[in-house]
């Protein structure tokens, strides 16, 4: 049988990688660096509205508010549905084409050409800047999402952190409970050793 003191430092062994690991990505975790820019929140550029705009809400509509972007105003409306951009003198859908997209996308972008650089091209939904970023704008809520090479190293080291080494859910699953159990038993044969002492 296995001395619990072998027991001990098998299990100590075993987790040090494990424990290294959680160790320094809570660090990273703790002291935060680069997660001002990583998650910084970027929104189409609203100028002000010049003169009173008369809407007459829809029945349905919960709630709504009216903006001015570089592509003119716009009245956001939310239903049970969701939310919706209208026109705010048709109070028509507005439909954004590729070039009013690039157009807010350039104009939001632009407040902080340090981080994004200029708008560079496509990849699927997103937009891409010369520095790498990705954009994701919402036609419906006129609303973007940025995701950098800082926001993805940080995601990497959550997954990390959080025991998702292999992206095989089961898996992950299964060394996470492995890990744990392993914890639990060096820490209970230390106990046993410190009081027998």
């Amino acid at each position: 049988m296995i001395s619990k003191r072998r027991l001990h430092r098998l299990a100590g062994t075993l987790l040090l990688t494990p424990l290294m690991t959680w160790a320094i990505t809570g660090l990273v975790f703790f002291i935060q660096p680069g997660y001002g820019k990583a998650y910084a929140p970027l929104a189409v550029r609203q100028y002000p509205v010049e003169s009173e705009v008369r809407v007459m809400p829809a029945a349905d509509w919960l709630e709504y508010r009216v903006l001015r972007s570089i592509l003119g105003l716009h009245v956001l409306a939310k239903t049970e549905n969701g939310w919706t951009n209208l026109q705010a003198d048709t109070l028509q859908a507005f439909t954004l084409d590729e070039s009013q997209r690039r157009a807010l996308v350039s104009d939001a972008i632009s407040v902080d050409s340090d981080r994004y650089g200029l708008l560079s091209g496509r990849r699927g939904e997103q937009f891409i800047t010369s520095n790498g970023v990705e954009i994701t704008l919402d036609d419906n809520t006129l609303s973007l999402r940025q995701y950098g090479a800082d926001t993805r190293w940080i995601d990497r080291l959550y997954k990390v952190h959080y025991l998702q080494w292999t992206g095989i859910g089961l898996l992950d699953k299964v060394l996470g409970v492995l890990g744990l159990g392993l914890l639990v038993v060096m820490s209970a044969t230390g106990l046993r050793l410190l009081l027998r002492g």
